[in-house]
């Protein structure tokens, strides 16, 4: 093996260039590799005026793990279609679109706060109705 390093930059750029599919295989073999989880690195989101208001009471812990339920796809089920997939590279196109034809209906289980709430907003924009569980 060639002793060639990359830099912190090059390593940056081969990543941006990286597929969804790619980053995620890229990553569990990371995991793998260093016996590390990447959602164990989460740090939990802190700021904000619930985080304010939660501190003058009892300390409660914060929710850190959520389900992604899409409660109803609205009028574009297309859209909803194509975001579900894009955020679940795993879904086929059938079944996705089943997913989303049995809304009330869990897209994305067990996923960090940030995970969460972009899959919301994402899936949101794209014309369904989301709920954080």
């Amino acid at each position: 093996m060639a002793d060639k390093k990359l830099s912190k930059d090059d390593l940056i750029k081969a990543v941006e260039e990286m597929s969804v599919l790619e980053l995620s295989e890229f990553v569990k073999m990371l995991e793998e590799k260093f016996g590390v989880s990447a959602q164990a690195m989460v740090a939990p989101q802190g700021a904000g005026a619930a985080a304010g208001a939660a501190a003058s009471e009892e300390p409660k812990e914060e929710q850190t793990v959520f389900n992604v339920v899409i409660a109803s796809s609205g009028a574009n089920k297309i859209a909803v279609i194509k975001a579900l997939r894009e955020l679940v590279p795993t879904l086929g196109l059938k079944e996705a679109k089943d997913l989303v034809d049995a809304a009330p209906k869990e897209a994305m289980t067990q996923v960090n706060k940030k995970t969460a709430e972009e899959a919301k907003v994402k899936l949101t924009t794209a014309g369904a109705t989301v709920e954080l569980k």
